[in-house]
């Protein structure tokens, strides 16, 4: 029993039927006006349901009367964003006609339900009804107050039973479309390397600083020498310097983070790392082919930030040098290759992401890295392809 009355508790109940209820106050207006022609309220609902904004009116609606709101926020369910395509509207013009349409058997159980049950009350009261069209008694007896009970308990059924459709219907007809749903994703995989991200900058740059500040520190107390505990404390001041760039760095990736991800940089924002990296003193040679603004969004990104490391790899490693970078779209894959001499050694591990960043974002979009020394027509080279898919 606890359990069946457990939705009249709910706020959320009564919220539905006010949503409900609304499209039938707009209709009584209008039979005011004209009671002969009922369906002209359905029609003109038509060009209502058409205006990109009508679509963003009724999610917000939905979202706050019809969905109460999760741990995690609103129900992303239900779409707030204005139409977009003509399958949008022609889904806002169908949800506002069920609203409607709807409305109408909510508005009846409404009046006549109670009506019924006061018609019982006053049977068993002893006083015949003959004022109610539907229901007449001529005969009063007791035994109505048996029935009294009936009415009101079919209009919380009726009542919780039209809420869930109409709810239901706000999820199917008012939900998000299949772009909305894409950007939806493309924001997820943002976030999710984004946090990969940050994570591995703060455990390469703070994790190894704390280590060799831990180190270097129990080093020279239990050394007994002042010029070593001088070294010792020289390099923990230098590995602490290091360190609050890197973090300063990190809380970059953190602020740019806040940035809406169609804000972020992508391959077709290569210019200015080519640039920066001309500024540097390196020769860059850059060749792109295939249409880079097909490119998805996220592979378009990582894509950038991968020719961003690799770049800035060949600056702090092999300083001024020519260097050859191919950007290609073939098909279904991104191509991203750059390739230097090696004046001074391979590049070590680095500090930050270096080359592991760049296999791990690879990774991350199903593509694969490959870096190391290879044989070029002027001597030894350092190369750093990636192949992502697209699809």
């Amino acid at each position: 029993m606890v359990r069946l009355l457990r939705p009249l508790s709910r706020g959320t109940t009564y919220t539905r039927l006010l949503h409900l209820v609304v499209p039938m106050l707009v209709v009584s207006v209008w039979l005011f006006i004209d009671m002969s022609k009922p369906w002209v309220p359905a029609v003109l609902l038509i060009p209502v349901g058409l205006i990109p904004a009508a679509r963003r009116g009724e999610g917000l609606q939905a979202r706050f009367m019809l969905v109460p709101d999760g741990p995690e926020g609103p129900d992303p369910a239900i779409s707030t964003a204005p139409s977009a395509t003509w399958r949008d509207r022609a889904r806002t013009v169908l949800w506002l006609e069920v609203r409607l349409a709807l409305s109408v058997p909510t508005t009846i159980a409404m009046v006549w339900l109670p009506a019924f049950a006061v018609a019982f009350t006053r049977a068993a009261l002893g006083h015949p009804v003959r004022d109610n069209p539907v229901l007449r008694i001529d005969s009063p007896h007791w035994a109505y107050a048996l029935l009294v009970p009936l009415p009101l308990i079919a209009l919380a059924a009726l009542l919780v039973a039209l809420g869930a459709l109409v709810t239901a219907v706000a999820r199917r007809l008012l939900g998000p479309s299949a772009a909305e749903r894409l950007a939806a994703l493309e924001e997820r995989t943002d976030q999710l390397l984004e946090r990969t991200r940050i994570a591995r900058e703060l455990h390469d740059s703070i994790g190894h600083a704390l280590t060799v500040a831990v180190v270097q520190a129990g080093a020279a107390r239990t050394a007994g020498d002042p010029a070593f505990t001088d070294r010792a404390l020289a390099a923990i001041e230098e590995t602490g310097r290091t360190a609050l760039e890197d973090l300063e760095r990190v809380l970059g990736v953190l602020r740019e983070s806040e940035r809406p991800v169609s804000g972020r940089p992508t391959l077709a924002d290569a210019d200015r790392l080519l640039e920066s990296a001309r500024t540097s003193g390196a020769t860059v040679d850059a060749e792109v082919t295939g249409p880079l603004e097909t490119v998805p969004g996220p592979a378009s990104r990582e894509g950038y930030r991968i020719l961003q490391e690799a770049l800035t790899n060949v600056v702090r490693h092999a300083g001024p040098v020519p260097v050859r970078v191919r950007i290609a779209v073939e098909g279904d894959a991104l191509g991203l290759e750059v390739r230097n001499p090696l004046s001074g050694g391979a590049p070590g591990p680095g500090r930050g992401s270096g080359l592991r960043g760049i296999r791990e974002r690879a990774a991350l979009l199903g593509g694969r890295a490959d870096t190391g020394r290879v044989e070029g027509t002027d001597g030894d080279e350092w190369r750093v392809r990636v192949a992502l898919p697209l699809r």
